[in-house]
């Protein structure tokens, strides 16, 4: 497992980030809106993810564009992430972009080790996954959720299915009295990936 790390190494704040090799040049751009967007120190540690569309499935489930199926291997890439939060004197948040942002949900809902959750346009269309919020409680306090409003106006059957699914989200967590807002961005998924991100990240850090 590889660590991309920025911030401040001492900070009493550490966020985790499941990373795909097209995000990796846009971390330093990351960073540096993070610390704009919020005074607080904080330690980024941006876990490498090999194979993207495996390693960050809680289950498998067919391709959703393409003949890239996604696999079952969140389990895993969590127990490596886990390793890095031995320190009971910090706080840790997990989140990212797309499938990761709905790898650090299905994560808060499978450890009480992250305080809150900033999930930007995460994969919300991901099959079963509404059903099984509903059936495993949340372990965090805090959940950030982000949507781009070009992205469930697409032609794809499944993955149009992203704002509703989003939308019974929010109003799910809500109604389980944890901390969960909403934000719309411009645009389509693919848009200011490092800006959304980094917007989640500040918001979880506010708490």
């Amino acid at each position: 497992m590889k660590i991309y790390e920025y911030g401040n190494k001492n900070a009493a704040a550490v966020l985790i980030q499941p990373v795909g090799d097209h995000e990796l040049a846009g971390l330093e751009a990351e960073t540096h809106e993070i610390k704009r967007l919020t005074n607080m120190d904080f330690r980024l540690m941006a876990v490498h993810i090999k194979n993207w569309n495996r390693d960050l499935s809680p289950w498998p489930a067919p391709a959703a564009f393409g003949n890239d199926a996604f696999g079952e291997g969140a389990k895993d890439t969590l127990e490596e992430i886990m390793q890095l939060c031995h320190d009971e004197g910090k706080r840790y948040i997990i989140g990212g972009y797309s499938l990761a942002g709905l790898f650090s949900l299905w994560a808060a809902h499978e450890t009480k080790f992250f305080s809150a959750v900033a999930a930007a346009s995460p994969s919300m269309w991901f099959p079963g996954f509404i059903d099984y919020m509903k059936s495993h409680e949340i372990k965090c306090s805090g959940v950030y959720l982000s949507l781009g409003d070009k992205e469930e106006k697409i032609k794809n059957p499944i993955m149009k299915k992203v704002g509703d699914c989003i939308r019974e989200a929010h109003s799910y967590l809500e109604g389980r009295g944890i901390n969960c807002t909403l934000e719309w961005n411009q645009g389509n998924h693919f848009k200011d990936t490092e800006i959304r991100t980094a917007k989640a990240f500040a918001w979880a850090l506010a708490l």
